[in-house]
């Protein structure tokens, strides 16, 4: 690819070499922040993802309060400055209102939103834009337009703008096309695992069992010799920790939202650290046959992910986002709950009870009411067996198309990254 004749150093580190001729100057030179509050009765309310600003799904946690909403233009670059929405962000392509937690900015003359849209979506800038920012609570990071305002960028001239997007569209789009193939074969699988766990664990292996109505009608008919009981008569559940962003980051092992929203069994090794305490590490243990859910989150289709402990982890602590089931001794087999609570039909008994508000919230009430099935344990194990094998080789399926996607979007990043800092011309 050709390069610029003239280059000199831009002053800022993931800038590098710029063009001669690109200006560098604090970003709040070329954007201006909306902060209007309306409500969503006002204005159709927006959701700000990794893949642009959409519209909102019937599931995700509304609110009335116009404090909580910020109008949204056309034109306006959006980000979501937090932590687990890292990526989330994009040019508005429609007329609407966002949460409080995302930054409205407004690009001023002579910035091509479109050209935004690459700048301040490349890895380089999410990076540096909360590299900016600070903690808040428990493991969440955030980056206010206060903070985002001081960041330096590059900055070409319009006409160089316009002629960097009509490439990278080009270029870009080849590559999503690749992506969202390899995307729709991941929910084949993805689908496909659900449809077999769902039936192991509702109806066993052996298909000439007699079944009996569950008397739930999400469950429907199973075997007539496995219990039916409430998750609440089976164990104790509590909720995490919460503590402000000072608890965090060194100490001991701290199991976060991701590790269990992300896994179907805890991470051997856990990443998170807290400064716990010993009454901390009594009250919010994780033992052996514990599994987790997710709790709250701003959709419900992040709510009721389970994850299972198989191994106790010492002087260990779990999120406040996350609610903890114990059950009593030797009533399930870790590795069936592993799976069990994995179950598509489960979430969706969660998701239907589910009272949506701010933010979308697992109870400890509606936890408890969840109906489970207990096959005898010989069979628990027979089933955490089958599963195990089957599931493994899907997932191995899985893991290959997600690493044909990683190093599809490494190959897009590193292309939006020369070209939006001026490594390479394509004019």
């Amino acid at each position: 690819m050709a390069t610029y004749e003239n280059y000199k150093d831009s002053g800022v580190k993931w800038f590098g070499q710029i063009p001669s001729h690109w200006e560098v100057k604090k970003l709040r030179a070329f954007f201006d922040r909306r902060n209007h509050k309306v409500s969503e009765t006002e204005y159709a309310p927006l959701s700000v993802t990794k893949n642009g600003i959409v519209p909102q799904m019937e599931n995700v946690a509304k609110s009335k309060d116009s404090d909580n909403r910020r109008l949204v233009r056309i034109g306006d670059f959006v980000i979501n400055s937090r932590s687990d929405r890292k990526g989330s962000s994009g040019v508005s392509e429609l007329e609407g209102s966002v949460s409080f937690v995302n930054t409205i900015m407004v690009p001023r003359k002579g910035v091509i939103p479109a050209f935004c849209n690459y700048l301040l979506k490349s890895y380089a800038f999410i990076e540096e834009n909360y590299r900016n920012g600070h903690g808040i609570v428990a493991d969440l990071w955030t980056t206010s337009f206060d903070e985002q305002k001081l960041i330096k960028i590059a900055m070409p001239v319009p006409e160089e703008q316009k002629a960097i997007v009509a490439y990278l569209d080009k270029v870009t789009g080849d590559i999503n096309r690749a992506i969202e193939a390899q995307q729709k074969m991941i929910d084949t699988l993805n689908e496909r695992k659900q449809i077999i766990i769902t039936r192991a664990v509702t109806r066993g292996l052996n298909p000439d069992t007699p079944l009996r109505y569950s008397g739930i009608d999400w469950l429907g008919e199973i075997p007539e010799h496995w219990e039916v009981m409430k998750l609440g008569s089976l164990g104790v559940i509590s909720n995490g920790i919460s503590n402000d962003a000072s608890y965090f980051g060194e100490g001991f092992p701290f199991v976060s939202y991701s590790d269990v929203y992300k896994n179907f069994s805890l991470p051997k090794e856990i990443r998170g650290l807290a400064k716990s305490s010993e009454r901390d590490q009594k009250v919010f243990s994780i033992q052996r046959g514990d599994v987790f859910f997710t709790r709250t989150s701003e959709t419900a289709d992040e709510i009721g992910f389970s994850s299972v402990c198989l191994e106790t982890i010492p002087k260990a602590v779990f999120a406040g986002f996350l609610i903890r089931f114990r059950p009593k001794e030797n009533i399930i087999v870790p590795e069936f709950s592993k799976f069990y609570f994995r179950a598509s039909c489960h979430r969706n008994y969660f998701v239907k009870e589910m009272n949506l508000v701010t933010r979308a919230s697992l109870s400890q009430q509606l936890l408890k009411g969840l109906t489970v099935l207990l096959p005898p344990k010989s069979e628990q194990n027979s089933i955490a067996d089958f599963l195990n094998s089957k599931i493994t080789d899907l997932d191995n399926s899985i893991e290959n198309c997600e690493r044909m996607i990683s190093l599809l979007q490494e190959r897009k990043q590193i292309i939006i990254n020369e070209v939006v800092t001026g490594k390479t011309k394509v004019i």
